[in-house]
Parts: C-alpha cells; structure tokens; sequence
C-alpha cells in the first residue's frame, strides 16, 4: 500500500511537472555530496533539481497528463534526478556543461585529458615520498624544506586508466584532473524528448554541420541551374560564356565575338596565303 508520504510527494512532483516547461532526467550515480551541492549553487535561478525514487517519478509522469512525457519514463537510470526548467533543453544542457567540479582522481578512473604535473614547488616535504615520486618517473628534487618537480612532466595521457600509485600522488600534489557534472540523460520539451547525445553537440559543431549543408546546397543548386540569390550571379557568367561559345563555334558574327571571328578569319587566311605561297 503507497504510504500518505508518497503519495504526497508524487503529487508535488505532477505539480511540478505541469508547471514547467522542461523536464530532464539526471543519473546521480557516484556523483559526491559536495561536487552536487557545488552544482547545484552554479545552478540556482536557472534550474531545480529533486531527487526522487524512479518508481515515484513514473507515478508522477503518469499523474501529470502532460502530452508525451511518458517517453521520458525510458531513460530514468542509475540514481535518477529530476531537473525542472523553463528555458529550452538546449540551455539546460549548457548551464549542466558549466556547472563542471573539479575531483581528485580515484584508481580506475579514466583520464578525461592529458594529465600535465607542472614544474615547480610541491606542497610536499622532503622524506621518504621523494622516492615514491622519482619510481613514477617524475623529475624531482629538493629546495629548501620541499619536492620540486624540474620540469613539466606528462603524467597520464588521454584515455589511459589512473592507477591506484598515480591517483595518490595525484592527490598528494593537489591536483584534481577529473570533472564531475550531472549526467543528463534526456529532456522532455512540448512532446519531444532530446536525448544526450543531441542536446551535448558542440555549437562548433553545429556551425561546421551549417556550413557544409550551404555548400552542399549551393552545389546542387549550381549544377542542376537552380536560381537563387546566391547562384544568379554565378549563373549568368555561365551561361554568358557558353553563349560566346556557341557563337564562336557557329561563327555568329554578333559584337562580343566579332573581334574573335575576325582574327580567326585572319590566321584562316594567312595559313592559306602561306601554303599557296609554298606551291608556287
């Protein structure tokens, strides 16, 4: 039997619901407590997030009536999150993608990009951690009371997995190579839901997919003499030279190719005196 607590929360989330007009789906899963109370400062004013049990979100959805949001019920995974906003998908996208938190690097992770240890002054005293250093291959000594790293030093490429002896190393330097956002699966906007990898296209992207369709288009255009604005002008220079062609070719004496008739006429001629000239 659904407890009076639930019910009540599944009627303040239809409510919710209705009155705005995105709705996304976060996975919260192993995202830490102070990374989402970090993300969810940078996200004040702009977006709500509520976390609530999947089952209650598909009673929610189901509650609210709202055209097309039951779609959305096929993307709650993990630990779901509902976000609520009443700008576009697209923006919500965006505000997640800056609203990024540093991490410190745990063993298995994935480096997101290569990982540089900059040369300088660690916060690291001298000791027995030199020699934990220098068996990572990083180019250290000592100044003073600290480790120095010499030289800038690549430590974890791209792609590579963090092992458990560079993850503590990592940490002990103070460096968080990782980022942490909310992972947004999907988002319901007035019957259509963007999923994740549409609504995180780079804009760059999006320009560059402009571009080429306009080139495409304007090829077509070209070659099968489609007249547009852009194409008129390059149309005409066409079918003006393969009007001086024809006329050339027919020798239809008009005054663009008079001039040309005439010295073709002329070689005509002199190649002519010159083989009488011969036969003499």
């Amino acid at each position: 039997m659904v407890s009076e607590k639930k019910k009540r929360i599944v009627e303040e989330i239809a409510k919710e619901m209705k009155n705005y007009k995105v709705i996304g789906i976060v996975n919260m899963f192993k995202l830490p407590a102070r990374q989402l109370q970090d993300i969810k400062r940078k996200m004040k004013g702009k977006a709500k997030i509520v976390m609530v049990k999947k089952r209650l979100i598909t009673r929610a959805i189901d509650k609210s009536g709202k055209k097309g949001l039951k779609k959305l019920i096929d993307y709650i995974e993990g630990q779901p999150a509902l976000i609520f906003a009443n700008t576009n998908p697209f923006e919500i996208a965006k505000i997640i993608d800056s609203a990024k938190s540093p991490a410190f690097a745990k063993p298995g992770d994935i480096a997101p990009k290569d990982i540089v240890i900059k040369a300088g002054p660690t916060p690291l005293k001298a000791g027995p951690v030199i020699g934990e250093l220098q068996r990572a291959k990083l180019p250290v000594s000592v100044e003073g009371e600290n480790i120095v790293i010499r030289e800038d030093t690549l430590f974890v490429k791209e792609g590579e997995e963090i092992d458990k002896t560079k993850a503590d190393i990592l940490g002990k330097l103070g460096i968080e190579p990782m980022e942490i956002k909310l992972s947004l699966v999907a988002a319901y906007e007035d019957g259509i839901v963007y999923t994740s990898d549409i609504l995180f296209v780079p804009k760059e992207k999006y320009v560059e997919d402009l571009m080429n369709a306009h080139a495409a288009a304007f090829n077509l255009a070209l070659n099968i003499n489609y007249i547009t604005t852009y194409t008129l002008p390059l149309l005409l220079s066409k079918a003006y030279n393969a009007a001086l062609s024809l006329a050339l070719n027919a020798a239809i004496p008009t005054k663009e190719v008079l001039p040309q008739l005439m010295a073709k006429a002329n070689a005509h001629m002199m190649a002519l005196k010159a083989i009488i000239a011969k036969e003499k």
